[in-house]
């Protein structure tokens, strides 16, 4: 994770040893089924990667653009912190699920265990 999301994370109670660093999760995203985005924005945004005119580009990112599918849980259509639209969040491969993210997948959790 960004230097910046591990104490977004901590303030969340996610334990330290859950987390994985964004080097080493890089390499092994395009093998991926699924990959689920919460609120996040400017740190998985592709054009980070892809697209040289970007203010943001060289920033280095969470590659979630790469992974087959990508769910996106967001509150609304918000841009992050650099105001830039996010690529990722009309990718072919990426859904966007808006509202409640902890409802969203505490439903989908429990779907699971009912199956």
């Amino acid at each position: 994770m960004p230097g910046h999301m591990n104490v977004l994370l901590a303030e969340a109670d996610v334990p330290y040893e859950q987390l994985v660093e964004m080097d080493d999760v890089n390499p092994t995203i395009e093998m991926v089924d699924v990959a689920i985005v919460i609120g996040a924005n400017d740190v998985v945004n592709p054009a980070a990667a892809d697209d040289p005119a970007s203010p943001i580009y060289g920033m280095p990112i969470i590659n979630a653009h790469k992974a087959k599918t990508t769910f996106c849980l967001k509150r609304g259509k918000g841009a992050g912190f650099s105001g830039l639209e996010n690529a990722l969040f009309t990718a072919p491969n990426s859904r966007m699920i808006y509202g409640d993210a902890k409802a969203t997948v505490s439903g989908l959790v429990a779907q699971f265990k009912d199956s």
